[in-house]
């Protein structure tokens, strides 16, 4: 799977479990350690467990493991790796704490529903 097709994908399978605020951000250019990051919120520490698990349950049914995660537990702030795609979930009050779309202000933003990446 392309790293934008799995991005979109994680992106949507948030979005299922009523993510808040998801962005993709197309980081090629601007890292060495991934080419996406998705990130996103949930209003509890129970729903931002709960989109992870949704994601990370979906993509391994879609062949797609992860290197790594962690945060899960906690549920403030939890991370997925998946090599190509990194994926932030965030409790709401942390996301701005973090701000790591201000890390990657240059970056541009995937259209979580189309098949081009806006630049």
């Amino acid at each position: 799977m392309e790293f934008i097709d799995k991005a979109r994908r994680v992106a949507e399978l948030a979005q299922e479990k009523n993510a808040e605020n998801v962005v993709l951000l197309h980081v090629t250019e601007l890292c060495s350690y991934t080419d996406a990051i998705v990130i996103c919120h949930g209003r509890s520490t129970r729903q931002v467990q709960t989109i992870i698990q949704h994601i990370r349950t979906e993509m391994k049914q879609a062949g797609e493991q992860p290197f790594a995660s962690e945060g899960e537990l906690e549920g403030m702030w939890a991370l997925i790796d998946f090599g190509d795609v990194l994926v932030h979930v965030f409790f709401e009050s942390m996301r701005p704490y973090y701000d790591l779309e201000g890390i990657y202000p240059d970056a541009p933003q995937i259209d979580i529903t189309s098949t081009a990446a806006q630049v």
